[in-house]
């Protein structure tokens, strides 16, 4: 009974949950203030500084694109020491880009600024996961991340509280200075109880639950459906306050549906473990893609705000789920190597992010409403459904599961 494992002693707990705790922290940082923060200050930043449509868009995506560098960058370093000093490195950036964007109200700064936060966000999504990763795996617990990923929509969730809070007694310069104070809160533990990460032996078998390596078709098909799935994400991820603060019960209250999206994002990803585990993986994804085509095009057919809160609820109870399945999906089938497989997903996921927001901010221009940008993207996650359907074709006819 108590001999088939050692008992973790309280410190041992305690040192679990710090270091958990600064892998949280560190994506509430470069996640929900340096990169999402955006999302509830930009009709505000509309509002009060001039930012047109147009220039909406393309700031988005340059924050995307500074997004693809750092993952590039962290793909590129084998290091782990190097890897543990971009880390920290991010950590800075974050904190001094989001309170830069108070200091200026030059577009080319704005993009300077937007491009070096979207960089900074690969410290939580990719560097933070894979430090806390080595580091339980070290230390002999479960290697889940499960706990780590709460992190995006507890950070989503902090900065719609943020602006919310700020928004009547602070003009847009001094709230971007505010998130920059606050992301100091979340720096600390995020700096000081990540342990360094030492280099892990390799286990001598793979676990009985990966998948033989799948066909090339397969692998395009999967990152195929994950572009789309990238294309939905961060149309709704970039304007859904802006175009719900539209609506006459919504108006004035952005940062509060922001926070709605972020509250329903932070426990998603256990709840799709459970589904997958109940349906299989593929068809989870299948009914995520699903659910998310409703949350996009439901403020085109409808001005309730009850029912566009429900979208925007729908919209943070998917997205997190659609990148966990996939990566999950992708893992169990390259067990051995599978960062090259991730890469080429992140890169796929990645691209969409640079189109979808210059694209949406160029119809929103040409016909003032956001409507159209929702129906291409609704057109873009049907596509991704489709593609899904595909993969479970191609898996039934050569026995992958």
């Amino acid at each position: 009974m108590n001999t088939a494992a050692p008992t973790l002693t309280k410190a041992e707990h305690d040192e679990r949950y710090r270091v958990i705790f600064a892998g949280i922290c560190a994506l509430i940082l470069t996640v929900g203030l340096a990169r999402f923060a955006y999302t509830p200050m930009l009709p505000i930043m509309r509002d009060q500084a001039g930012l047109s449509h147009l220039a909406g868009g393309w700031l988005a995506t340059i924050n995307y694109a500074g997004y693809m560098s750092g993952a590039l960058l962290a793909a590129s370093i084998s290091d782990l020491s190097r890897k543990f000093m971009l880390y920290r490195l991010g950590l800075i950036v974050a904190v001094l880009s989001t309170a830069a964007m108070g200091l200026t109200d030059n577009l080319p700064l704005w993009a300077g600024l937007r491009f070096v936060a979207g960089f900074s966000s690969t410290a939580g999504l990719l560097l933070a996961s894979g430090l806390v990763l080595n580091w339980l795996i070290r230390q002999g617990h479960r290697p889940e991340l499960g706990l780590h990923f709460m992190g995006v929509g507890l950070g989503i969730a902090v900065s719609g509280i943020a602006v919310g809070s700020m928004v009547d007694w602070l003009s847009w310069d001094k709230q971007w200075l505010g998130l920059g104070g606050l992301g100091l809160v979340f720096f600390v533990p995020a700096w000081l109880w990540m342990p360094a990460p030492v280099a892990v032996q390799a286990t001598a078998g793979l676990s009985a639950s990966t998948l033989a390596a799948p066909t090339r078709r397969w692998m395009w098909l999967m990152i195929g459906s994950y572009f789309c799935a990238g294309f939905g994400f961060v149309t709704s991820a970039t304007f859904i306050v802006a175009i719900l603060v539209k609506l006459p019960l919504l108006a004035g209250k952005g940062s509060w549906v922001w926070v709605i999206v972020g509250l329903a994002a932070a426990p998603s990803s256990f709840v799709w473990d459970r589904i997958a585990n109940a349906l299989g993986r593929i068809h989870a994804l299948m009914i995520a893609y699903g659910l998310q085509i409703i949350s996009i095009v439901l403020p085109v057919f409808t001005e309730s705000a009850a029912l566009n809160v429900l979208g925007a609820l729908l919209f943070g109870a998917t997205f997190v789920g659609i990148v966990s399945l996939t990566l999950t999906i992708v893992g169990r089938h390259f067990p051995a190597n599978p960062a090259k497989a991730m890469a080429k997903m992140t890169l796929s996921y990645g691209v969409a992010q640079i189109l979808a927001p210059a694209m949406a901010g160029y119809i929103a221009t040409a016909t003032g409403s956001y409507h159209g940008a929702l129906v291409v993207t609704a057109v873009f996650m049907v596509g991704g459904m489709a593609l899904l359907q595909a993969l479970i074709n191609e898996e039934k006819k050569g026995g992958n599961r």
